[in-house]
């Protein structure tokens, strides 16, 4: 299973729009289209599962894609780093004395 990043989105696209660009190019496992957490709007971007070989050819065909008039930028998504946490205020981020 590969997951697909799909950036550039047109904020009107819905997940039926997204599915039926991929199974141009095999079966779609899942597709999410990501919503701000304050807003509930879109923020223009989607991920969507495929198998490997078939996620390959999806991404070489639909990068650059013209879709509501933007260009899509595909690619094999990354592992989002860890975020850091915040030190609590401490200054040096290490343990607080009292």
């Amino acid at each position: 299973m590969t997951t697909i990043y799909v950036g550039n989105l047109p904020f009107t696209a819905t997940e039926d729009e997204v599915r039926s660009l991929f199974e141009r190019y095999g079966k779609v496992d899942s597709v999410k289209l990501i919503n701000d957490r304050e807003t509930g709007r879109p923020r223009g971007f989607a991920f969507v599962d495929m198998g490997a070989g078939e996620a390959q050819n999806a991404i070489q065909q639909t990068n650059g894609f013209q879709m509501g008039g933007r260009p899509l930028r595909v690619n094999e998504a990354q592992e989002r780093a860890p975020r850091s946490k915040p030190s609590g205020g401490s200054g040096a981020g290490g343990p607080r004395r009292w």
